[in-house]
């Protein structure tokens, strides 16, 4: 079992940057994979990155690359999104999400932070 607590999200013009955090507790959070969704309206819940247990080899949603960062500190149970270079497609809610293996599927993900708007501007 983990609970997932996401900060604030935020508005922010095309070209800026945010940082989303996702803090995890529990009994066993040191041995779920964290990944981040995003859902904008009319649209499913897709995929953008994950991270392994170790944080070495992070994995993107291919129009997110060389753009978002995800990274982790375990010693604070905490994973980031480092969001650089935004783009207006880029608005949605953003969500992290546990599970036990690797996957970015968002139908493998159990257990789900509470959601957070990212808005961005023209």
């Amino acid at each position: 079992q983990v609970q997932l607590v996401e900060s604030e999200g935020g508005l922010v013009q095309a070209g800026g940057s945010l940082r989303l955090s996702c803090a995890a507790s529990g009994p066993t959070v040191g041995s779920y994979v964290i990944g981040w969704f995003r859902q904008a309206p009319g649209k499913g819940r897709e995929f953008v990155a994950v991270i392994s247990l170790s944080g070495i080899n992070p994995y993107y949603l291919d129009s997110v690359k060389g753009r978002f960062t995800i990274s982790r500190n375990n010693a604070k149970n905490t994973v980031y999104l480092q969001m650089n270079s935004l783009k207006p497609e880029d608005t949605a809610v953003y969500y992290c999400a546990a599970r036990r293996n690797w996957s970015t599927n968002p139908a493998d993900f159990g257990s789900w932070g509470q959601g957070t708007q990212v808005t961005v501007s023209s």
